[in-house]
């Protein structure tokens, strides 16, 4: 089965309110030992966005994208060290057009696609 990715680049549009998503993301590693700087990266993180987040030390953050170990990291040309450059919406469910199916439906859509 192929997914089709539609990357969206932050500058144009930001998610919706907590899709999970995969986001683009930049920075720069910490420096090793003997070198002058750390390497510049650019990667992929599972992550959701948000319109409001607060950290276990009550700092706020507005409009930013959470990864699952609560690391924030804003929209390209924002204040922080890490950046999402561009974003896209996980792809659906293998052979269905959803998401996430629960229950009974979740059985019988695992069932359908594994058999």
């Amino acid at each position: 089965m192929d997914a089709v990715v539609e990357w969206v680049d932050v500058r144009e549009r930001l998610p919706m309110i907590g899709f999970p998503l995969a986001a683009a993301t930049s920075g720069r590693y910490r420096a090793e030992p003997g070198e002058a700087s750390g390497k510049d990266f650019w990667l992929v993180l599972p992550m959701h966005f948000t319109d409001r987040h607060i950290t276990e030390h009550g700092t706020e953050y507005r409009d930013c994208f959470v990864d699952s170990d609560g690391v924030v990291r804003l929209p390209y040309g924002g204040s922080s060290a890490e950046t999402v450059t561009h974003w896209a919406y996980l792809p659906t469910l293998p052979g269905l057009a959803v998401h996430r199916t629960i229950g009974e439906d979740a059985r019988t859509a695992l069932r359908n696609i594994l058999t």
